[in-house]
């Protein structure tokens, strides 16, 4: 019987089995931010247990808030970046340096092909999009994952969605997974992988495939996972190039960890994207979707374009084709955060920071702030928020606020009208 990813990876980093069903890995990279880690670093201390696995497969950011709002968020910041300068954590970004996590973390070639990641945030998830298993976890498993470098996972089951088709115009990573949370629900993965196959994902980039798996805990899900090719091996070249005599010899080692054709899976989902639309959602929970063609003209006060989801070059040169030569509605607010200096400066080299600056958008350092109504777009009672971010509970971006989740492509065509529209017109 042949093998999913996922098992594939639990496979060769188990380190043993206390319990029936209950697996401690080797993890490959702990990664770290100022919200979460310190609750766990002053665990430790408290413990007597100061102390770090390997300060090489640790990495740190500040990134939630950045830079720090009030005192409470500079403490927390204070107490990463004192331990990070503790122990010598190797990769540790501060303020100037530090861009969304699930960004910034990829682009530094941190996440490779077979490993396993762990973080104290939900959207650790993206990183299984270079065939890797990423999760989530808790306090309690950050802290022996910061101190042992092993984590317990009861081993998931997996679901294969085969994605076909070919995308239509205006229609994009995030409408595909927008579709398929909207098609199984928030719990339709609970603890899953998601493992995401078919011609339409082999054609994605990789910020693409970043954005499919980035939402699979809206579903419910483990982890999300794209299977390793050589758009896999060419976005992580720069990296890897010493560690091969050329790409052929990087796919076929990194081809261990595709799923093989027999593997048993709990559910196979077939997902037709030939005619899918611009997709969009409404209340309050991220399976409650519409088309654009059934909710277009809904109102806005706030466009807000970044995030890990969709704060990658990528969509901001989507954004940008639609936004050029055009302004903002008079009476909404468009803001763009780039997710990493590095995009950032891309973007301003292309003229893409000067489109949206042009068309009426504050642009932001990268943060995660907005998204989770902490800083830098913050809603008031009342607005409503097109954002291309990946989380619309209630209270979200702002107590008494609205979101709905699109794409880059949509949130720029209704930035210009002022009420969610259509992007392919633009297109």
């Amino acid at each position: 019987m042949g093998k999913t990813t996922a098992e594939k990876i639990f496979d060769a980093h188990l380190v043993n089995e206390p319990f029936p069903g209950t697996k401690v890995l080797r993890l490959d990279a702990v990664l770290c931010h100022e919200i979460t880690t310190p609750i766990a670093i002053d665990d430790l201390i408290r413990r007597g247990k100061d102390r770090v696995f390997d300060r090489t497969k640790i990495k740190a950011v500040i990134d939630h808030v950045t830079p720090s709002k009030d005192t409470k968020t500079a403490t927390q910041a204070k107490i990463l970046r004192d331990w990070a300068r503790r122990h010598d954590i190797k990769d540790f970004f501060d303020v100037g340096a530090n861009g969304v996590c699930h960004a910034l973390f990829p682009e530094r070639g941190f996440i490779r092909p077979g490993y396993t990641v762990i973080m104290g945030d939900s959207h650790t998830c993206t990183h299984g999009a270079f065939g890797a298993f990423a999760a989530g976890i808790g306090t309690t498993d950050l802290e022996v994952g910061i101190l042992k470098g092993v984590c317990a996972f009861r081993q998931p089951k997996t679901i294969k969605f085969n994605v076909t088709g070919t995308l239509p115009t205006g229609v994009y990573a995030k409408d595909v997974i927008l579709h398929i949370i909207g098609k199984i629900g928030v719990n339709g993965a609970t603890d899953k992988v998601m493992e995401f196959h078919g011609p339409v994902v082999d054609a994605m980039s990789m910020e693409s495939r970043m954005t499919l798996c980035n939402m699979a805990i809206e579903a419910g899900g483990t982890s999300g996972i794209c299977q390793p090719d050589m758009t896999t091996v060419d976005y992580l070249w720069p990296f890897i190039q010493d560690d091969f005599a050329d790409k052929c010899a990087a796919i076929a080692d990194y081809s261990q960890w595709r799923a093989d054709a027999d593997a048993e899976y709990d559910q196979v989902i077939e997902i037709d994207v030939a005619t899918l639309e611009p997709t969009v959602t409404f209340g309050y929970k991220p399976d409650q979707v519409k088309t654009i063609s059934e909710i277009a003209g809904s109102r806005l006060d706030q466009v807000y374009i970044g995030s890990c989801t969709n704060g990658r070059l990528e969509d901001i040169r989507i954004a940008a084709q639609i936004l050029k030569g055009r302004k903002l509605a008079p009476h909404v607010r468009g803001i763009l955060s780039p997710a990493t200096p590095a995009i950032f400066k891309d973007a301003a080299k292309e003229g893409l920071i000067e489109i949206f600056m042009e068309a009426g958008f504050c642009v932001t350092n990268p943060t995660c702030g907005a998204c989770l109504g902490m800083s830098n777009g913050v809603l008031a009672d009342g607005e409503v928020c097109a954002s291309t971010t990946n989380r619309n509970f209630m209270g979200r971006m702002g107590k008494g606020g609205m979101v709905h989740l699109m794409s880059p492509a949509t949130a720029a065509a209704s930035a210009v009208e002022g009420v969610i529209a259509d992007p392919r017109k633009y297109l």
